[in-house]
């Protein structure tokens, strides 16, 4: 396409262009850098016109966002991708060179491991499609290193090519072990190190992996499927197909490399992300030459955002997309330049298509603001070199050190003591009223709102929000496993406090609760959601105080919840989780409405493997009162459940040591397969002759639970009963689940067991805890001998303070909202979520980011030590009280990140 110089110049003064253009420096580079974890949807601005006149428009579009990212250099990491005469061209290949080239002035450049890769073995297969069909895989390995290495690219780019002279016998020998430690060694490690990170990160979710196990073989069936359609003439259907299919790798493999980095700290390359990429995309006339190439390209990044987790870059298309590349798009419609503004810093999303009315591209223009990212007055070259040199300094004062004093012996004392799960504990486990203690806490929602509904009567705004859990326990199991009642206590507790504090406060908008079952497992979930959709469109008639402002759910991250915030999200009915933690729940149309509270899996996962790999917390087999890190990790997942394989992939991809997985399920449900090889088991006491045997193999090994609390019951009953390797102790790791059971007092008599678990709020006896912790332990204590009668067994359990919380989240948005708006509706509560939402709670500060759908900022997460009845904190993370940070704690906190 042609790009014409004369004409207008800006970006075409259309209606309430002025918005879009206003916001799109900040999108860019925000000036809070935790704005950046957003994820932007696709932006499409439809240019009209045929021929020149198209093109003169797109092109003055483009450049006018261009400008505003570059001033005789780039201000942020761009790329600019112009229509191409060739459609052959694969455009994701042009976006990752191009966002290679030429970093700005003193920002560390990302790196881009995977989508090299991924390059290098597309490459290989374009230039040879005629070596397939036929097994490759060998082929593909070989090319990758020789490009690692020709380019001068990581380890294998530093070692020598050339081997020494080999005359006689001994010179054999020598060039046998100089290639050896040169080429084989290295060759291997690195091919089973990069197979390893790119299919447990990403590509063994992707639909042409099928279940395997290889990066190289995966590649090798693309190439036997594909080569055949490789070799037909440019534009046939098939060749079509096939370069969509690479297109597609190589666009979900440079999202991954685009992922938010870790900035702060002292090392220079963790400083680098100061602004997000920007792709600028042109997109000719259907029809046009490059036509194929960008709507290829539009079709891969459409598909591969849908299941890529990181935030990734921005992405503005500009030109005439087609109609089906709009069916392909699901037929976005159509809004304004004011609305596209909006979308800028929300998260995700349908994509946003703009048109530009018939006059607007010929007529006068606005200019865009230049970005204004933070820049480094050093470049991270030099920062390095003086880091090398003060860690030089250091390293001689420490040998010095050394020399001068006696070192003193290692530490080897346990975190959390020694004592296991038995120590001091009750002799029979606390007896469980299922029924009474469920109909307790309804009950007390059920008072509250015929308060909500007096105070209606009296002209006071009153609304609802509807809670989805997951059934009524009717047994002590059910009720042990499920964290549905101390869940349910603390929402009736928020809305007591609601209706107490608007007594004299008119600003607050009290809330009736609408409690929903959705089956065992939450396996109603979506037709749940559906079904109150359904409602939330016919209740115009319906009284004031029964229209629905928002949902507060789910406990469990499972497929069925994921499917139900999607649904949710698609009718943009507001959401603030619960316990729910897979970082997958976010995808798709779940993050146009929906507000996590807990911190993400990733988050976790990260801290749990620093804490296994870095603390002394597996017990050493020749001491009774030592321990150790642990060098290895036998993992315990379902991979059928969403949480506990989200949980799982993201330790093992963290945890710097070998892990052995056994994927246990007692329904003999074992799909989809776990990430990595695993054993699949049905059986406990088969599951606990396994972990025995690898004990024995690796005696430092922890531990790592990621499957359900029912699951975990019954291996440890199976391990107490086999009896065959608890003569030492067991150390186990495990999530949030594990609170359910732990503080119930089953294990009073398993002296074995050293058990370490995630949590949401520090215990109440902690030295760190808050005055509203505190406060809320003594409010929930009052709330629990009042209404039911026995002894609790999670008054240091987080649930009820998570939903105590979340529901303080969206109250005050609803309280808000009013300020704002009298007629408070789900759309002015949304507003107010994607504003941001703070205060001091239960479980700690709380701060959602302004236009962030994501955790509250470096929420509080706690690693507790179960000792009988009584968990103790041992690792407190994150913004338990105001001013606090990761950043400024001790790792393993610094390791997690913030969510």
């Amino acid at each position: 396409m042609a790009h014409p110089q004369a004409g207008p110049d800006g970006f075409p003064d259309d209606s309430r262009a002025d918005v879009f253009v206003r916001e799109f420096p900040t999108a860019v580079a925000p000036a809070n850098r935790a704005n950046l974890a957003t994820k932007p949807p696709l932006f499409i601005l439809r240019v009209p016109g045929d021929g020149a006149a198209c093109a003169e428009g797109t092109h003055r579009v483009v450049e006018a966002l261009r400008r505003s990212l570059d001033e005789h250099g780039k201000l942020v990491p761009y790329v600019y991708l112009a229509a191409v005469q060739d459609d052959t061209l694969l455009l994701a290949e042009s976006a990752g060179l191009g966002l290679q080239d030429v970093p700005p002035e003193h920002m560390t450049p990302d790196r881009f491991p995977h989508f090299t890769l991924l390059r290098d073995l597309v490459t290989y297969i374009r230039e040879h499609p005629d070596r397939w069909p036929g097994a490759r895989a060998v082929a593909l390995r070989e090319y990758a290193c020789d490009q690692q290495q020709a380019e001068k690219r990581g380890l294998l780019g530093t070692l020598p090519k050339t081997s020494p002279p080999s005359s006689d016998l001994k010179g054999w020998f020598l060039v046998v072990f100089w290639l050896w430690f040169t080429r084989y060694a290295p060759r291997w490690l690195w091919q089973k190190r990069m197979s390893r990170k790119v299919m447990r990160r990403w590509l063994a979710d992707e639909p042409v992996a099928a279940g395997g196990k290889s990066l190289f073989r995966v590649m090798d069936h693309v190439a036997n499927v594909q080569s055949t359609r490789l070799v037909r003439p440019a534009g046939d259907a098939r060749h079509e197909e096939a370069l969509q299919e690479l297109d597609q790798l190589l666009t979900r493999a440079l999202l991954e490399d685009l992922r938010t980095p870790r900035v702060g700290g002292l090392l220079p390359r963790r400083r680098r992300r100061t602004a997000r990429p920007v792709l600028l995309v042109e997109l000719p006339p259907p029809g046009a030459d490059g036509a194929r190439a960008a709507e290829r390209f539009v079709r891969s990044l459409h598909r591969a955002r849908a299941t890529a987790q990181q935030p990734g870059p921005l992405v503005v298309i500009v030109g005439q997309p087609s109609t089906g590349l709009l069916n392909d798009l699901d037929n976005p419609g159509e809004s304004n330049f004011s609305q596209a503004g909006l979308h800028l810093s929300q998260r995700d999303g349908s994509p946003v298509l703009v048109t530009f009315t018939d006059h607007a591209p010929h007529g006068p223009g606005l200019p865009v603001p230049q970005v204004e990212p933070t820049f480094f007055k050093t470049d991270w070259r030099t920062t390095t070199s003086f880091l090398a040199g003060a860690l030089a300094l250091a390293l001689v004062g420490t040998v010095i050190g050394v020399r001068t004093w006696i070192a003193p012996p290692a530490d080897h004392t346990c975190v959390g003591g020694t004592e296991s799960v038995a120590e001091a504990a009750r002799s029979t486990a606390i007896p469980v009223d299922a029924k009474g203690w469920y109909d307790a806490a309804a009950q007390a929602i059920d008072e509250q709102n015929r308060r909500a509904e007096a105070y209606a009567r009296q002209d006071h705004t009153v609304r609802t929000v509807v809670v989805f859990v997951s059934k009524k326990p009717t047994t002590v199991d059910e009720t042990r496993f499920d964290g549905t009642i101390p869940e349910l206590r603390g929402i009736a507790m928020w809305q007591k406090k609601l209706n107490d504090d608007a007594a004299s406060n008119n600003s607050l908008v009290p809330l009736r609760v609408d409690v929903r079952a959705t089956g065992e497992g939450f396996r109603d979930a979506e037709r749940e959601a559906e079904k109150l959709v359904t409602e939330v469109k016919n209740e115009q008639n319906a009284e004031d105080y029964k229209q629905v402002v928002g949902v507060l759910g789910y406990a469990q991250s499972r497929e069925e919840t994921q499917a139900a915030l999607r649904v949710l999200g698609r009718a943009q009915i507001p959401t603030v989780g619960t316990t729910a933690t897979a970082d997958e729940m976010m995808t798709g149309d779940a993050g146009r409405s929906y507000w996590p509270f807990t911190p993400n899996n990733s988050r976790e996962a990260g801290i749990e493997a620093d804490f296994a790999s870095q603390e002394n917390i597996v017990a050493r087999r020749d001491s009774d009162d030592e321990c150790s890190p642990a060098g290895h990790a036998v993992v315990i997942e379902s991979s059928a459940d969403l949480y506990s394989r989200s949980l799982a992939d993201r330790f093992m991809a963290d945890f710097p040591g070998t892990e052995r997985v056994f994927n246990f399920n007692q329904d003999n449900d074992f799909e989809p397969e776990p990430s990595v090889p695993a054993e699949n088991l049905v059986s406990a006491d088969v599951l606990a002759r396994r972990i025995c045997q690898a004990l024995n193999q690796e005696p430092d090994s922890v531990l790592y639970w990621s499957a359900r609390a029912k699951d975990f019951t019954a291996f440890v009953n199976s391990m107490d009963r086999e009896g065959t390797c608890t003569t030492h102790s067991l150390t186990v790791l495990g999530g949030n689940e594990l609170t359910n059971v732990a503080q119930t007092g089953v294990f009073k008599d398993k002296h074995w067991l050293r058990l370490y678990y995630s949590a949401h709020r520090l215990p109440s006896t902690d030295g760190e805890a808050s005055g509203k912790t505190r406060q809320f332990f003594d409010d929930y204590e009052s709330f629990v001998e009042t209404s039911t009668e026995g002894t609790d067994p999670w008054e240091q359990d987080g649930h009820s303070a998570v939903s105590y919380d979340a529901f303080h989240v969206l109250s005050q948005a609803v309280a808000d909202a009013r300020l704002a708006d009298e007629e408070v509706d789900r759309r002015s509560v949304l507003l107010t979520l994607n504003n941001g939402v703070s205060f001091n709670g239960a479980t700690g500060f709380v701060s959602y980011a302004k236009g962030v759908h994501a955790p509250p900022v470096d929420k509080t997460l706690v690693l507790l030590r179960q000792l009988a009845d009584a968990p103790e904190a041992v690792v407190v993370c994150g913004a338990y009280g105001q001013g606090e940070s990761s950043q400024k704690q001790d790792p393993p906190c610094r390791g997690g990140g913030g969510s």
